[in-house]
């Protein structure tokens, strides 16, 4: 690895020392990574899997967990653009782990770590197997994730051919526990959906090694289609002739500490020392234009591999949408979905302050965070209606709920709206007792929802209906917007250029 130009090191800051909206301004917004320190106390993972010496308390797994199905990365043999992966179980694992003899292996840091089977165990949803268990508190700067709390109530992808709990596309949520001796390692890569990513040392020590996304071309090869599969490995000038001019930031991330990884920073990472981390992937208001960027990106891609049989396809946009839901993991119907409920959850949370007694005086900060998720959101569904797919003649075919009516009593949304109180300190007994006895008043409530009853017969098929609907959501806290000095724009594409100069410059 020696060949790599390392430009500085990742921030380390005291946690404890950092407040919410420092963090946002000073890392979240402006896209910077950072190791929180101070952040751990109280894990149960930290007593539990962790021996007394500091190492991985490997027997603790299979008296416990033995039979969970995980995946496993074998680092020693590349298939496609990524590990080879195999599943087994979690006994299984353990029992390879404590077989290996690990002084027989080359570091992860060498070019020729290939000659060794490694293995590693990546992506297991912990959390949502064994959800009584609880091994770990996110910290607050990372409880705003709009991925895993849409997740935790709803299927990301869903079609008419398969149900969605069956649908291969749909991932359980994005929150993983990772584990592996020294010596194992995941490939230059930037993370799924663009997401923002955390991952908490329970033991052991990782190099981090991250691109900032300013020079994330210089990692593809002259057409932008293939990337650098390992940073530390030789590197083919041939191939990839502006890889020699990346800049690096390093990072040891030890025991105890968090590092966040901010949206589009590719990143490698190696296991200095026999290793257990905890890690989540979520977006935002502050990158949720990344992650519909990536989404068109891709979607481009997909229709480009396939446009020579537009002609005989009786539903060319389908196939499209289809592809990248397999590709990508959603498609723009699920994005806009997803963003449609979250427009709603917000537009409640803000019509709630407004009438509660003197809320306003106590809450700016949740006015102001509030609004700026609304104007995120219609920053990227300005971008989204000159797409195809929102086209009457695309659009005709596919079930898009039209009611806002029908969605405020989904137990589902009744669920994430839950949630999203939770999310920005608002509690509301009454939102929950309604819940738990799943009555229909449960989100329309006649004397705080005064938005929603004019818009409970509008149609929000199509990204246009969500800006018109964000405007009005907006409109009737002006007075808001102006005390958080969070201006509304006549020109809708001067908001939307402006949010997304914030997000992705």
């Amino acid at each position: 690895m020696g060949h790599l130009r390392i430009g500085g090191n990742v921030e380390k800051v005291d946690g404890r020392e950092l407040s919410y909206k420092d963090f946002v301004e000073r890392y979240m917004k402006p896209n910077l990574p950072v190791v929180l320190t101070g952040l751990m106390d109280g894990w149960s993972s930290c007593a539990d899997w962790v021996t007394p010496d500091g190492l991985p308390n490997l027997p603790f797994f299979p008296s416990n967990f033995a039979q969970s199905i995980v995946q496993v990365a074998d680092c020693g043999k590349k298939e496609f653009t990524d590990q080879k992966r195999i599943e087994m179980t979690v006994k299984e694992y353990i029992d390879h782990w404590l077989g290996i003899a690990n002084e027989n292996c080359v570091s992860c840091l060498d070019s020729n770590k290939n000659s060794c089977s490694l293995l590693y165990l990546k992506d297991w949803h912990f959390v949502k197997e064994y959800p009584e268990y609880v091994a770990y508190t996110t910290p607050a700067f990372f409880i705003d994730d709009w991925l895993n709390q849409y997740l935790d109530s709803h299927f990301m992808h869903r079609n008419s051919d398969s149900d969605g709990a069956k649908n291969d596309v749909n991932c359980a949520d994005y929150k993983f526990v990772y584990m592996g001796p020294k010596g194992t390692w995941t490939p230059l890569h930037a993370d799924v959906f663009r997401s923002y990513s955390w991952s908490a040392n329970v033991c052991g020590k990782k190099l981090w090694h991250l691109l900032p996304p300013s020079q994330s071309h210089l990692v593809f090869d002259r057409n932008l289609k293939n990337s650098v599969y390992d940073a530390y490995d030789k590197v083919s000038d041939v191939q990839f002739p502006d890889f020699k001019k990346t800049i690096w930031l390093e990072c040891i991330q030890e025991r105890n500490e968090i590092i966040f990884v901010p949206s589009g920073w590719y990143h490698q990472v190696c296991n200095l020392e026999d290793t257990i981390s905890i890690n989540h992937n979520w977006f935002n208001a502050h990158n949720l234009a990344w992650v519909w960027n990536l989404l068109l990106k891709d979607y481009h891609e997909a229709k480009e591999y396939i446009e020579d049989i537009r002609e005989i396809s009786d539903d060319f946009e389908g196939l499209c949408q289809r592809n990248l839901a397999a590709n990508t993991g959603m498609n723009f119907y699920d994005f806009f979905s997803m963003i449609k409920r979250f427009t709603l959850a917000n537009s409640i949370q803000l019509s709630r302050l407004k009438y509660e007694r003197n809320a306003f005086a106590k809450s700016t900060d949740k006015h102001e965070q509030l609004v700026y998720n609304l104007l995120s959101i219609q920053a990227v569904a300005l971008s989204m209606k000159s797409v195809d797919a929102f086209t009457k003649e695309n659009l005709k075919n596919k079930f898009v709920e039209n009611h806002l009516a029908e969605i405020l009593l989904e137990p589902e949304f009744i669920k994430l709206s839950m949630s999203l109180n939770q999310t920005y300190g608002m509690e509301n007994e009454a939102l929950e007792q309604n819940y738990q006895s799943k009555t229909e008043t449960s989100c329309l409530d006649s004397g705080n929802m005064g938005f929603l009853q004019d818009y409970s017969e509008f149609n929000v098929c199509c990204p246009e209906d969500l800006v018109k609907l964000v405007d009005h959501a907006i409109s009737d806290h002006s007075s808001i917007c102006n005390v958080c000095n969070l201006s509304l724009l006549s020109d809708a594409s001067d908001l939307g250029s402006k949010l997304f100069e914030i997000h992705i410059v």
